[in-house]
């Protein structure tokens, strides 16, 4: 793919000290192997907010997928009904939430961002519940866009627009550039619905930076299903998050995305675990890039696992097929570990899996 899709998907805030840092705090996590442990059935199901999904872990929000291979949307919501985990929905996805969560027969969850109205963002909201949509995700970690160098060096923006130095970089991916010219360049479609088809007036940032804790109130009022608020990364957060009603906390930092001088979210989750009690659902991202990062983050204190840059690297390198092929490594990796740790299901995987340093 081009350097500037690549860069788009790869890069972080900042230096991307963050994102680096997600990875290495879960890789110094270490698990603690059983044996004499009958596990030869194993059970990858889970319960998670009145469901009962076929694995731990599903594919975070993500925008403009469609960007990395064409049809990547599409291709998400068939491995969620094939597979039996949830896809979660961008307001920026480059398909309509509609068509997407009939695609995935009911296996999607629909990620907000406010609009530049309350209006607008209501909308949105009576949208997805009138698609069929029983999870709502309320993104509240992009106050404000961050500066993430790599974008503003290969001139990368939504919406799209075209610049010299691009007209190099896509000559020599003559394959990505092919397919993107037959299906057209990506767009937001939920926002461009939302609004007007050729993004008059649209601005990626519009709203966000307004949001508060009224707005999350509102908002609990207004939607009848489970509500997750995601980018916690305070313990106070997550504590007002719950008294105001939210049904999950997702613990998370855009996977270094958004804040470069952010701690890693994996050193966070513990922390609001002890705080939340073991009653309170918790997702977490950031960082998770195969089967024992799945294990680490469940035994640190979350109850669901999502994946975000795997998943696209996976769509990126070889569309559908790559896909499938990664998310069947990804289930046998974690069935593995489940095995080496004793466990013969996800909710057996606990905080006694950790090795202890004595």
């Amino acid at each position: 793919m081009p350097r500037l899709v690549y860069d788009a998907l790869d890069g972080a805030a900042g230096r991307e000290t963050s994102s680096q840092e997600n990875m290495s705090a879960l890789q110094a996590i270490k698990l603690q192997s059983r044996v004499l442990v009958n596990v030869a059935e194993r059970s990858l199901k889970t319960s998670f907010l009145g469901r009962r999904w076929h694995l731990p872990f599903g594919v975070a929000p993500m925008g403009m997928c469609d960007l990395f291979w064409p049809g990547a949307d599409r291709a998400l919501a068939k491995a969620a009904k094939t597979y039996g985990f949830p896809l979660g929905v961008s307001t920026m996805a480059s398909s309509p939430m509609e068509q997407i969560i009939e695609e995935a027969e009911g296996n999607a969850w629909f990620q907000l961002y406010a609009g530049q109205s309350d209006d607008e963002t209501y909308a949105l909201v009576e949208r997805a519940q009138n698609s069929g949509y029983q999870t709502l995700i309320l993104t509240a970690d992009v106050p404000a866009l961050p500066a993430r160098p790599r974008d503003y060096r290969n001139g990368f923006a939504v919406p799209f627009s075209m610049r010299p130095n691009h007209f190099v970089d896509f000559a020599c991916h003559p394959k990505w550039s092919l397919q993107t010219l037959i299906n057209g360049i990506p767009s937001p479609k939920n926002v461009a619905i939302q609004k007007n088809k050729d993004h008059s007036g649209f601005r990626r940032e519009s709203g966000r930076d307004r949001i508060d804790w009224d707005f999350l109130s509102e908002l609990r009022t207004r939607w009848k299903g489970n509500l997750i608020l995601k980018g916690v990364m305070s313990c106070e957060d997550a504590k007002r998050a719950m008294a105001t009603s939210v049904d999950a906390v997702y613990v998370s930092n855009h996977g270094g995305r958004q804040l470069e001088s952010a701690p890693s979210a994996i050193s966070r989750l513990s922390k609001i675990r002890t705080v939340l009690g073991d009653d309170t659902s918790v997702v977490f991202d950031s960082g998770v890039r195969n089967g024992d990062d799945v294990a680490r983050a469940l035994a640190t204190g979350a109850d669901f696992v999502m994946l975000g840059r795997p998943i696209l690297y996976a769509l990126a390198g070889r569309g559908e097929r790559g896909l499938n092929e990664f998310l069947r490594l990804l289930i046998d990796e974690f069935s593995i570990v489940m095995a080496q740790l004793g466990c013969t299901e996800p909710a057996q995987i606990n905080h006694e899996c950790i090795a202890s340093e004595d």
